[in-house]
């Protein structure tokens, strides 16, 4: 099954009267980007949630958010009474100084922000907090996979979709060939006719079959059929295959292009530059397939 780079997970457990929550996002990159924000008291446990994501993902740019939150109604945060009146005083004063009126309301959550007003005592963390640092973090992971291979699926779909698409295009050339060639015949016996010289008409013939086959794009079309094959046959058996159908595309594409350089048809033209639009939305959702 193919996934997606793209996805989202969460998880939640409560331990100790206190909720811990991971959130994962991922976007395409070529290799693993992790970056992961943890609160600093679980700092220790952060080259364990490093490789635990990094065992579960193998590419995407991937944002790890771990928050704690306590479910107690009191906190350990302490205001520093004496600290906190100094610096109002102080800046009380300097606003009497300069003649502004003191707006309270104001001051007050800038004095609270000032270094040492409020202390937070440090408690130790229990080895069941940091367990559960771990388990979460890995049930996140865990939905964000399954996030993935909802989104692989239906980008797979899509590009199976469109490879159907550009082989029915390729089909749709064959009417117009012969129609080619036979123009291409006319318009050069035309133009000898023009220059009113004697030509001899099996030598003529030779010319022009020479001339038509290098216009000819059997084998482009053959190619073009065997690269859409092994498209399929790679979405449907090889895991993790986002690069390599990358490469396939980019083969279908020199088929393509190569297709509409001998086309010297209008008709052929419209059909090739139809196949290009599809090769290009095909090119787009395999950067997105991990």
């Amino acid at each position: 099954m193919q996934k997606s780079m793209t996805g989202f997970g969460k998880a939640e457990i409560v331990v100790n009267q206190k909720k811990f929550t991971a959130e994962i996002r991922s976007l395409n990159s070529k290799q693993l980007d992790l970056a992961i924000k943890i609160p600093a008291a679980y700092r220790a446990v952060e080259v364990e949630v490093r490789n635990i994501v990094s065992q579960m993902l193998v590419r995407g740019k991937v944002d790890v958010s771990i928050t704690v939150e306590t479910t107690e109604a009191e906190t350990a945060a302490q205001i520093n009474r004496d600290m906190f009146r100094d610096y109002l005083r102080q800046i009380s004063d300097a606003l009497a100084y300069s003649s502004v009126d003191a707006d309270y309301d104001a001051i007050v959550p800038s004095v609270l922000r000032m270094p040492g007003v409020v202390a937070t005592e440090t408690a130790d963390v229990s080895e069941e907090e940091f367990q559960a640092i771990r388990t979460v973090v890995t049930e996140s992971v865990k939905a964000l996979d399954a996030f993935r291979s909802q989104e692989g699926a239906t980008l797979i779909a899509d590009l199976l979709h469109r490879v159907d698409k550009i082989e029915a295009l390729r089909d749709a050339i064959t009417p117009f060939e012969q129609a080619r060639a036979d123009a291409i015949r006319a318009k050069i016996r035309d133009n000898i006719a023009k220059l009113g010289v004697e030509v001899d008409n099996n030598r003529l013939e030779q010319e022009m079959i020479f001339y038509i086959e290098k216009l000819d794009i059997t084998e482009e079309k053959v190619r073009l059929q065997n690269h859409c094959r092994y498209f399929r046959e790679v979405a449907d058996n090889e895991p993790q295959a986002g690069r390599k159908l990358g490469f396939i595309a980019q083969e279908m594409g020199r088929e393509i292009n190569t297709t509409g350089s001998k086309a010297n048809q209008h008709d052929i033209q419209i059909i090739v530059v139809k196949m290009k639009d599809e090769l290009e939305k095909i090119k787009e959702q395999v950067l997105n397939l991990l």
